[in-house]
């Protein structure tokens, strides 16, 4: 089941999601820039959901579309808290971004692990389906 997480009665008993929450304290920040042709245009009303599945329910974090420049600024998610060590690896959550610019065209999953303080910029390069049944051997 699909909750948003701005849906507080139906997370509030939930007890994979608040223990979830405890063991996330701290936060990082993503950032999405979708763009085409090599980074050489910004797309546009790309639609972005961040989730995460936790226990038998995908939690949605984000969902929000691109503005005229691509990009979407200061999505915060929930990370574990950092561990002050130069010794150990930072502890960090999964998430996956899911990407659809209009509709049927174009659809894309990422896995991104984000830790404590981090900022992370995913690039979302788009390729918009061709229809090539059209054109002839010689491109006409």
């Amino acid at each position: 089941m699909n909750i948003n997480i701005t849906d507080v009665d139906k997370l509030k008993n939930d007890v994979e999601f608040n223990n979830f929450i405890s063991n996330n304290s701290g936060m990082g920040t993503l950032k999405i820039r979708a763009n085409s042709i090599n980074e050489a245009l910004p797309v546009e009303n790309v639609k972005i959901i961040v989730e995460k599945k936790i226990g038998n329910n995908n939690i949605i974090f984000f969902e929000g579309y691109t503005d005229k420049s691509g990009m979407i600024n200061n999505i915060k998610l929930p990370t574990p808290k950092r561990i002050i060590s130069n010794l150990e690896i930072p502890n960090f959550t999964t998430y996956e971004i899911i990407a659809e610019y209009k509709k049927d065209d174009f659809l894309k999953k990422y896995n991104i692990s984000l830790c404590c303080g981090a900022d992370l910029i995913q690039y979302i390069n788009i390729i918009p389906k061709i229809n090539i049944e059209r054109f002839d051997m010689y491109g006409n």
